[in-house]
């Protein structure tokens, strides 16, 4: 029987002039060595030769187009384009790959990547053809379909198919899962709308009220008289009322205290009226 040499480790007390600390002791032992899984290395050398065929067929395109299309353009702009004819498919296979658990989705990938494909093959095929002979044409037209057939061998390798109604929990899971995500972006859509709305109520409030914190602006004189601190709590029948008249109100109904007029005109007409401000018009008033 096969066997491995593993490290364990655990703490165990030592003990040093009477102190005792749980410190780590490691020690080598053999253990029975798995059996080797050859599925997994068979899948891997699947997945990797796969890879070895994507990438040689998106050289072999590459040169094929490149040339091809360097007889009408500068050669750098030629192979640059001629590098999309063969990454247009392959982009299509992986969007299958991720998509393999939704079928429906994977449909559309599946349905461009050939078409990808064909226009790939018919290309190289082409180049072939003009400059070669039309055998080397179709050869190398075959080198990207080997290319797609060997990634596909790989896909159902990896592939983990269900059934049906597991198929559609799985559909149904997902579609909450997506409504949840797409709110992300319209919530903050929605927020930054109403910041903006509060912004604006805002700036046009401070314009409004910037007009009346001025003391040499004169404004109507309220002639309103109350009894009592409740009524002088309610605003000009006319409209908000300014500084000036907030001031006038609390003097004429026995408030003479700058602290308790200060706290009557911040509450009836302006929450940032500067004590200064209503100073001054408590002077002017008297």
């Amino acid at each position: 029987m096969k066997t491995e040499r593993i490290e364990r480790t655990r703490l165990v007390p030592h003990t040093v002039d009477g102190v005792t600390e749980m410190v780590l002791d490691r020690e080598i032992i053999e253990v029975p060595a798995p059996p080797r899984d050859w599925d997994h290395i068979v899948r891997t050398a699947v997945t990797i030769g796969a890879v070895i065929l994507v990438t040689v067929s998106l050289t072999w395109t590459t040169a094929s187009i490149g040339g091809l299309l360097a007889v009408a353009v500068a050669a750098p702009i030629a192979y640059g384009a001629a590098v999309a004819f063969d990454t247009s498919w392959i982009m299509c296979m992986a969007v299958e790959w991720l998509l393999r658990s939704d079928p429906e989705r994977a449909a559309a990938a599946k349905r461009a990547g050939r078409f990808a494909l064909a226009v790939s093959m018919a290309a190289v095929f082409a180049h072939g053809h003009l400059f070669a002979d039309t055998i080397v044409g179709v050869v190398g037209a075959l080198v990207s379909a080997l290319a797609k057939g060997g990634w596909s061998i790989a896909m159902r390798v990896h592939a983990r198919p269900l059934d049906p109604l597991t198929q559609q929990w799985v559909a149904k899971q997902r579609a909450a899962l997506d409504g949840k995500l797409a709110m992300i972006p319209i919530r903050r859509e929605l927020q930054r709308g109403e910041a903006l709305v509060h912004a604006e109520q805002r700036s046009l409030a401070g314009r409004a009220d910037g007009g009346s914190a001025d003391p040499d602006q004169s404004g109507p004189v309220s002639g309103q008289s109350a009894d009592s601190p409740d009524a002088l709590e309610q605003p000009a029948a006319s409209g908000p009322m300014t500084i000036k008249d907030a001031v006038r109100t609390a003097l004429d109904s026995g408030i003479r205290e700058p602290d308790r007029v200060l706290a009557y005109v911040r509450k009836v007409a302006d929450a940032n009226a500067k004590p200064d401000t209503v100073s001054r018009y408590i002077r002017l008033a008297g």
